[in-house]
């Protein structure tokens, strides 16, 4: 069992909403994953992958977690914390939006929640891990205080590693 205490899987901020995921997310999950031009995951791959992150929430009490706008009311990404190339005592935290929303500051703002949601389980530093072309998401960390560490790479590229001090 961890030391840890259990991340928050309810967050608000002033324009958006972190919540634990439902069932009623897949198809939005299935949009996002289309657009990173892989193809569209099934109704059923899409349950299986909300369904999993569930089981992995409740197993490891971190999660990534939807992300909707408040006055909309509509899914546009997620972000939270994930074991991804980590560890769930250090983990990574990891964001992604729908491309009609890139630009607003809704990544930096769903991250910062985040980034105290974690801060609050005792955890005393996390990861974030990516792609060498990914000059977004490097600016969404460098607002929030990552700095690089080493690069690694694998068979689709080079893989930047960043981490962040806590609180």
């Amino acid at each position: 069992m961890t030391r840890f205490s259990p991340m928050r899987f309810h967050l608000r901020t002033e324009r958006l909403v972190l919540r634990p995921w439902a069932l009623s997310d897949a198809e939005a999950l299935r949009d996002l994953h289309a657009e990173r031009g892989d193809g569209r995951p099934t109704v059923a791959e899409a349950r299986a992958v909300v369904a999993g992150a569930i089981a992995a929430a409740e197993a490891t009490g971190i999660a990534l977690l939807p992300v909707t706008r408040r006055t909309e009311g509509d899914v546009i990404g997620y972000c939270g914390l994930t074991v991804g190339r980590a560890t769930v005592e250090e983990p990574e935290i990891a964001y992604e939006l729908f491309a009609r929303v890139h630009g607003n500051g809704y990544a930096t703002e769903a991250a910062r929640a985040v980034l105290a949601a974690a801060a609050d389980t005792g955890r005393t530093r996390l990861w974030s891990t990516v792609r060498a072309w990914n000059t977004a998401s490097f600016r969404v960390l460098d607002k929030l205080g990552f700095e690089r560490d080493r690069v690694t790479a694998d068979d689709r590229g080079d893989i930047v590693w960043l981490t962040r001090a806590l609180p």
